[in-house]
Parts: C-alpha cells; sequence; structure tokens
C-alpha cells in the first residue's frame, strides 16, 4: 500500500476552490492535519460560523479529494468556525476606530476573567531581544495548527511588532464605539494597540493609560470563544505585566530566555516578578538555541547553550524548549508568515512545544 503524504492531502485540497477564488490551502482553512496509515483526519475552519453554515459542499467536495488519494481507506472532516459570530469588518483604510485607546483604567473588584476564553497564558522576558515576540506568534500559529482556537494579544504597547510577524495591517473595527473586533491571520485571533494607533507614532504614556489600555484589549475586544489566548508582554517588569497579573485570571506564565549569562540575570528577574505577583510559572523557554549551518550541517551555539535548562533545573520548573536560530525564522517574521506555519526543522520545533502544551492541559 503508498504512503500517504501530507503534501498530497494539501495538494488535493488546493485544487477545491472558495467563492471567493481562493482555495482551502491558500486561504489558511486547512488545521490538525493528521495522517496515519491509510486514515486522513482534518480540520476545515471558517472565518465565522455564518461562513461555515455554508460551506457544507466545500466540505463535502474535501473529503471526496482526499478520499480519491490511492491508499486512503477512511476520511473524517469536521467543519468549524474561528472567531465571533458577529462579521469582522475592518474599519475603512487609515481611519481610526471610533474608540479612544490608551484612557485611564476602570476599577475592578479583583483579577477578572476574558468572556469566553478557557485559559490565558503571559509570554514574558526578562529583557528585549531573546526573541519572544518570535516565539508568542509561533507558537500561536503552532497552536492553531494542532486544531486549537488560539487568541494572540500584543501588550507590547511600546514596541508592538506582532501586527509585522503575523502579516496583519487593516485596523480592527468598532462598530458601536464600545467593542473592538479583531482581526484573524494564520488562523488566530489577534489584537495589537499597533493595530489602534498610528504606527509611526511613539507611544508617550504614564502608568494609568497603559493599564486602561490593556484592560481596554482584554475585557472589550470580541474574543470570541478561545481555548487559549497568548499575552505577549513587553520584556522586563513594569507597569503592563503587573497589571495584567493583578487584575487577569491568569493560567501561567511562560518566560523565554537566550542562553547567555546576561539575558539569564534578567530572566530571573521576570521569574520573581511572576512568582511575587503568585502567577504560576509554566515553563522556561531557551530561544536561540542553536544554529546548524545550512551548507555543511554544523552545529553551533552562538549565544552559549543548555544556560536556560540549567536554571529551570535550578528552580524546579519545566524546560518546555530549546528552540534553534535560523534565516527562515527571521524572514518568516519580517514577511507576516511565522516559520510555524512550514515543516521545517524550526517549524517542527514549535509543533513540539505545542504538543507539550495541549499534553499538559495547558492549552
Amino acid at each position: 500500500m503508498p504512503q500517504i503524504t501530507r503534501e498530497q492531502v494539501l495538494s488535493a485540497l488546493s485544487r477545491i476552490g472558495l467563492p471567493d477564488g481562493r482555495d482551502l490551502v491558500s486561504a489558511d482553512m486547512v488545521r490538525a492535519l493528521g495522517v496515519l496509515e491509510s486514515t486522513v483526519k482534518f480540520v476545515i475552519e471558517a472565518p465565522s460560523p455564518e461562513a461555515a453554515r455554508a460551506m457544507e459542499p466545500v466540505r463535502a467536495a474535501a473529503e471526496a479529494a482526499v478520499r480519491a488519494i490511492a491508499g486512503v481507506t477512511s476520511v473524517s472532516v469536521v467543519l468549524t468556525a474561528h472567531g465571533p459570530s458577529a462579521p469582522a469588518k475592518a474599519a475603512p483604510s487609515g481611519e481610526p476606530p471610533s474608540l479612544k485607546i490608551g484612557r485611564h483604567p476602570t476599577p475592578q473588584a479583583g483579577p477578572a476573567p476574558v468572556a469566553g476564553v478557557d485559559r490565558i497564558i503571559a509570554i514574558g522576558s526578562g529583557k528585549g531581544g531573546v526573541g519572544k515576540s518570535t516565539v508568542a506568534s509561533n507558537l500561536a500559529v503552532a497552536l492553531a495548527r494542532e486544531g486549537r482556537r488560539v487568541g494572540l494579544l500584543d501588550a507590547d504597547i511600546y514596541g508592538p511588532s506582532q501586527p509585522r510577524m503575523m502579516g496583519v495591517n487593516a485596523r480592527p473595527a468598532s462598530p458601536d464605539g464600545k467593542t473592538i473586533v479583531p482581526l484573524t491571520a494564520h488562523g488566530v485571533t489577534m489584537m495589537s494597540i499597533g493595530l489602534m494607533l498610528d504606527p509611526d507614532k511613539a507611544v508617550i504614556w504614564r502608568g494609568p493609560m497603559l493599564m486602561g489600555a490593556l484592560q481596554q484589549m482584554l475585557g472589550q475586544v470580541e474574543w470570541g470563544k478561545l481555548e487559549v489566548l497568548l499575552v505577549d508582554l513587553p520584556p522586563g517588569t513594569g507597569d503592563v505585566q503587573l497589571t495584567l497579573c493583578q487584575r487577569t485570571q491568569l493560567t501561567g506564565a511562560i518566560v523565554v530566555s537566550t542562553p547567555q549569562d546576561v539575558a539569564l540575570l534578567d530572566a530571573r528577574k521576570a521569574l520573581d516578578m511572576f512568582r511575587t505577583l503568585n502567577t504560576p510559572v509554566l515553563g522556561l523557554i531557551e530561544n536561540m538555541s542553536s544554529f546548524h549551518c545550512p551548507n555543511c550541517g554544523h552545529e553551533s551555539h552562538i549565544f552559549g547553550h543548555g544556560g536556560v535548562a540549567e536554571e529551570a533545573r535550578r528552580l524546579d520548573v519545566p524546560l518546555l524548549a530549546d528552540l534553534p536560530i535560523d534565516l527562515d525564522t527571521r524572514l518568516g517574521g519580517d514577511a507576516g508568515k511565522p516559520v510555524a506555519l512550514g515543516d521545517s526543522a524550526a517549524a517542527q520545533a514549535y509543533r513540539r512545544l505545542a504538543r507539550r502544551l495541549i499534553d499538559g492541559g495547558m492549552s
């Protein structure tokens, strides 16, 4: 019996057209694709429940196309929807939503949940430049590829980078001036302060305005039904981190660091902050852990190696992943196509990280 590959399945699905002229693969609607011997399973994720209700013919055509692949004996296709039931409409280009962002926070009694969100995981770092935002965007995409309903909140208010990394530049809509309709990219529902403000203007806000902006992006965004919301924090231990930990019911935090000593010095401060604020530390990630030469295959450790693993052992917290540094990761982030969308070694590392979180009940 011929061996069935993911590439064969994706090739068949790329021939299933959509009303807008795209196909299932180019529209990034195929999720949780699994091939086990002669059985193929996958999810077709529509952008909204309304769209899903009209896509039964597409689901049936996709099932028939995959069943026609030589060697396939069983096909399971699930049609689902991502995001809020109301259609997400971007505001006209260049026109900001009719909602003031950066106001002072409204009082609240204590840590509050986010409506519709099962788990909230903060992605933090002690210092900038360790790839925290790259990890957050790729982890979100990897979780979405595993079939999870994922949200990504870019809370790095002074330096929001997720719009670029996720390939999003439309402004979110605010139909009533009170709620914000998030955007969707690569199967991930996302929101960033960078989508609400002039990208060329510096954000010069005091603490209360930062707190108010974070509160708005958590509480006024129509996140829909999410299994996990990743929050990309600013580096360090400032007002945004304090506000998030004290005002939001967090599942826990993940701290990203590179292996060298100077990064670990600051990572320890981030870990101490989360523990002081009674936020569980779910684990550490060693980023830029190794580099494999694309020409000769030699492995080198540009920033050292194993420092984060040793720190995890010292603190008795899990080392969740050691992620490589490579050119494709940087190019993908600049192009708005996270490396986790592919099947490279870096993409597989993010898939393993996502599976570890899923298997551990964290997402």
